[in-house]
């Protein structure tokens, strides 16, 4: 089996990583920190805004996976550097690169968003992942590299932190019966990524030479609004009937001054208050992956929570 090199180990990197070496390849996970080694998973500390390190810790890796996750606020400042360092990094060591991205590049959707919908972001974030994506694309066009990106929805699973998930996050206030407060449109349909189901999708496009030079969106179950999944989520702890109201707009903007992810929230503001779903068919197609089915996704999730909690 082939060496496989992760940088960042969050949630999808070490999601990735788990799966990796239990289908047998060598494992190396790359993060600012570091983390303990075990037998299956290797762990060092790198800068992912250094491509020699990343050069030298990629060594001899048949796969360079982009796992980093700046500050939700930093993008602009972060990522350029990150997702140029990698390029150069995969440049250097001929690893196929495999970037986790999301729908942002596609900006505010009129129907189910596709890997060939335009890229038609105008938001500061959605602008940035464009800048990543098409530099990464010239590159392998160029035969520079061998490039593939998955973009996923909304993460949700019991291994995703609350922050980072608009239902783990109110797995708590269900549980106490109380009112879950939402961004956006409650029954503006929207599709949810299953985190195993963003880790089978990376780890197919590392190992599969049909996924090179475009990209391919992780299969997702059909969609669900904020109210009816985090009603389904009650059911399955158990709770009272969930009870969800939106946050008005004005006041996220309100909050904006003195957070600035909340400020960025807003910018985004399409990503709530309308459909929101993804067309994941043409990776169901190509590499016969299907996702989750949504039930087991819920009963899964709701153990995220204690019951005491």
């Amino acid at each position: 089996m082939a060496l496989h090199v992760i940088v960042g180990k969050g949630p999808v990197g070490t999601a990735t990583a788990e799966l990796l070496a239990a289908r047998g390849h060598q494992v190396r996970v790359l993060s600012r920190s570091g983390g303990r080694s075990t037998d299956t998973v290797e762990h060092r500390v790198v800068d992912a805004a250094d491509a020699a390190a990343l050069a030298a810790a990629a060594h001899g890796a048949a796969a360079l996976y982009n796992a980093v996750n700046p500050a939700y606020h930093r993008w602009a400042t972060d990522w350029p550097p990150v997702a140029t360092a990698l390029l150069n990094a995969a440049e250097r060591t001929g690893a196929v690169l495999v970037t986790m991205s999301n729908l942002y590049v596609y900006g505010a959707p009129t129907g189910p968003m596709r890997p060939e919908s335009p890229l038609a972001a105008t938001d500061l974030k959605g602008r940035v992942r464009i800048a990543m994506w098409r530099e990464a694309l010239a590159a392998h066009e160029a035969g520079r590299v061998r490039i593939t990106e998955a973009r996923a929805a909304d993460f949700v699973g019991p291994q995703v932190p609350a922050e980072h998930s608009h239902l783990v996050r109110q797995l708590p206030t269900l549980r106490r019966g109380r009112r879950a407060w939402v961004v956006g449109d409650p029954d503006a349909l929207r599709s949810w990524a299953y985190l195993p189901d963003v880790a089978t999708t990376l780890a197919t496009l590392g190992t599969d030479e049909r996924a090179l030079g475009r990209a391919w969106h992780v299969p997702s179950a059909p969609p669900r609004s904020q109210r009816q999944a985090l009603a389904d989520l009650a059911t399955a702890i158990a709770a009272p009937p969930a009870r969800v109201s939106r946050i008005p707009w004005s006041v996220l903007r309100g909050i904006g001054p003195v957070s600035p992810t909340m400020r960025e929230v807003v910018d985004v503001r399409h990503q709530f208050d309308r459909e929101y779903v993804i067309d994941a068919s043409a990776t169901t197609a190509t590499f016969g992956l299907a996702p989750t089915p949504w039930d087991e996704v819920v009963a899964a999730t709701a153990g995220a929570v204690p019951a005491t909690a």
